[in-house]
């Protein structure tokens, strides 16, 4: 597929994203926000043939994604109710697509990562970030709220940081971004590509059904009880355990050898 505000490339198992206009700070617009709805249904497809196994999602030039276009904003000041209802359905529908990919996403964040930016890293499954980078909840500046992105937010930072950040609207150093659950790795920005690439090799070593499984896993059990989730978690091993991936992985394991699907190779 082609695209006018994304850049895409694939490198065997790896599907390579970026954000691709720089000089808006990356910031969505409605069509950036369309290319990454079909962008991610065209991946879902892909990952499901087993084509790719592992997603890097970035920012072309100076930042990650700056949230919402200015252009963009001041056509909304013009806007229905219904008509931003409709607008803010659209990204919803777009972070959830992404959030919901049965793959990993890294997230290689640079510069600036704010509202919607921040939306976007909290979809993806780990966030390597520049140690200069910055992030933010700011909408409130605005006297709107980070409301589309909450649901994502809020499954990695937790409610007392939402309090802080989503209120004040305050901008945030990637250390903080780490200490929340936002942020799993701070490097120098040299080592950022280094970093990103450690985690893709550890992912590929990894079952790309298993992992997919354990994604599917997460958003399945972390809303339930022990109860409550005992039949989803026993049935998913019991299944794993017998499915040709959780076989190889234990016959590889047993007999000491790589996987077949090790980029070590069998």
């Amino acid at each position: 597929m082609s695209y006018e505000f994304l850049q895409t490339r694939q490198d065997g198992p790896i599907e390579y994203l970026a954000l691709n206009r720089p000089e808006v700070r990356n910031a969505f617009n409605e069509q950036a926000i369309a290319e990454l709805s079909a962008w991610a249904a065209d991946a879902r497809e892909r990952a499901n043939r087993h084509l790719i196994r592992v997603v890097v999602v970035s920012g072309a030039g100076k930042a990650f994604c700056a949230g919402a276009d200015v252009a963009w904003m001041s056509k909304t000041i013009d806007y229905t109710e219904e008509e931003n209802l409709r607008d803010a359905t659209a990204m919803s529908q777009m972070f959830s697509s992404i959030d919901a990919l049965p793959l990993p996403v890294v997230g290689r964040v640079h510069g600036a990562a704010l509202g919607g930016g921040a939306g976007l890293a909290a979809v993806c499954d780990i966030v390597v970030a520049d140690e200069r980078a910055i992030f933010g909840f700011t909408e409130v500046k605005l006297g709107i709220l980070p409301a589309v992105i909450s649901p994502f937010t809020l499954g990695k930072i937790g409610r007392s940081a939402a309090r802080e950040l989503f209120l004040t609207g305050a901008r945030f150093s990637a250390t903080r971004a780490k200490q929340i659950g936002l942020v799993h790795a701070v490097v120098p920005a040299h080592e950022l590509d280094n970093a990103v690439a450690s985690y893709v090799h550890e992912l590929l070593e990894a079952g790309p059904e298993a992992v997919a499984a354990a994604k599917a896993l997460i958003a399945q059990v972390s809303s339930r009880s022990i109860e409550e989730a005992r039949p989803i978690t026993t049935a998913a091993i019991a299944a794993r355990r017998v499915s040709p991936e959780g076989q190889e992985g234990l016959r590889a394991f047993l007999e000491k050898r790589k996987p077949s699907w090790s980029s070590d190779g069998p």
